[in-house]
């Protein structure tokens, strides 16, 4: 399934570089769960008065059909790890794959317990072996 990606860069240049790696990281994500619908990766380094560095923050927003999107952040400010663009995409994009592990799970479990609850009427525990309870012959 051809997915839509929408990359997106706030306080910070454009790079064909960081586009690759996304573009990479995103074919990933699709190989492992075909059902992405959409994603939306927004890269962006917030102005900070009087600190040294830059942090970077990526937000991943994933759609998959009959789901709400899901919405992945890295915005903790004390991650000095993330002042390196690629840590935090890095970052980023494995905790999106463990979220869409979490719900394609979810999803298939509700879909499991669904199935179960479905029972034809005569295959009730007891039921339909002919024998009326209280009664003599």
């Amino acid at each position: 399934m051809t997915t839509s990606l929408e990359i997106t860069f706030h306080g910070v240049e454009k790079s064909e570089a960081i586009e690759a790696r996304i573009r990479e990281k995103h074919a990933k994500l699709e190989e492992h769960h075909a059902r992405i619908t959409r994603c939306r990766v927004v890269v962006e380094a917030p102005h900070r008065k009087g600190h040294q560095g830059k942090v970077y923050h990526v937000k991943i927003e994933i759609s998959l059909p009959g789901h709400a999107p899901i919405v992945v952040g890295n915005e903790r400010e004390t991650n000095h790890a993330h002042e390196d663009v690629y840590v935090a995409l890095r970052d980023a994009f494995a905790a999106a794959q463990r979220r869409l592990d979490d719900v394609v799970a979810r999803m298939a479990g509700a879909a499991k317990s669904e199935r179960s609850r479905r029972r034809p009427a005569g295959s009730a525990k007891g039921a339909g072996n002919g024998r009326i309870k209280g009664g003599e012959d």
